[in-house]
């Protein structure tokens, strides 16, 4: 009986120490689901080069002393926002930013890469335009936190952001030790305190992928003012379709009414 068991045991033990290799080995290919190369676009094309990488980037109205750098959600093609970012900042320079292995930018995803890659895009808009905001959605937003840390930012708004991978992994898989396996862990809520830009959060009322804590504890431990604001009857996919998570950016992107003012 005790052999019988010492075997159960032995290959319970062998099954989940393979599964552990498995996820630590193939964790992009959880992490990340790449866009395809988006054609018949109307925006311009620009290509932003960086460590032997090509990164493409939708630029809308060219003119203007302001801009806005946008960073998508995983699995999101940017290129879809042409049409309502291009209404809703008229009086913005805006850059829709293809992650390395997205939409035609060259190389893979990995956590290094998207922050070397924002700093890139960062100098190249930055030196054409006096101020640059910056508009992060779920992993983007992770993306534009570590940015605004690095870089001088005007503005920073944040859709449906978490606060560190390894939170999330740990809800997602609660019975491996995530936070030994994960190679890339996007630790906003590290760097939060010190941000200083004034920031806008929104939460989608009943986000299926992103637990609500999350959200509020990365907005909580940001080091400049801002604002939390919830998106009602949205999920975590479909808060771009609510009126009020436009008005909510344009407001908030308006140099006349658009600053956080409080916590």
């Amino acid at each position: 009986m005790k052999s019988m068991l010492f075997s159960l045991f032995a290959v319970g033990a062998f099954v989940y120490v393979c599964f552990c290799l498995y996820l630590y080995l193939f964790q992009r290919s959880f992490i990340y689901f790449p866009t395809a190369v988006a054609e018949g676009v109307t925006a311009e094309e620009v290509w932003i080069d960086n460590e032997q990488e090509r990164i493409r980037v939708w630029r809308l109205h060219t003119p203007g002393s302001d801009a806005i750098i946008y960073f998508g959600g995983n699995a999101e093609d940017v290129s879809y926002n042409v049409r309502e970012f291009r209404d809703w900042f008229p009086q913005h320079a805006v850059y829709l930013v293809n992650y390395r292995g997205y939409g035609g930018s060259s190389g893979s995803p990995d956590e290094a890469a998207f922050h070397s890659d924002a700093q890139a895009v960062y100098d190249f808009v930055a030196g054409k335009h006096a101020a640059v905001s910056l508009i992060g959605r779920s992993l983007g937003a992770a993306v534009a936190v570590h940015l605004a840390t690095r870089r001088d930012v005007d503005r920073l708004a944040l859709v449906t952001p978490f606060d560190s991978l390894r939170s999330l992994a740990s809800e997602f898989y609660p019975i491996f030790p995530t936070s030994l396996l994960l190679r890339d862990t996007y630790d906003a809520i590290g760097l939060a305190g010190r941000v200083s830009a004034p920031a806008l959060v929104l939460v989608a009322e009943h986000d299926e992928i992103i637990p609500r804590q999350s959200s509020e504890r990365l907005a909580n431990a940001l080091g400049g003012p801002h604002v939390i604001r919830f998106i009602e009857c949205t999920g975590h996919n479909t808060i771009g379709a609510s009126p009020d998570y436009g008005r909510a950016l344009r407001e908030f992107m308006n140099p006349q009414t658009g600053r956080a003012t409080g916590r």
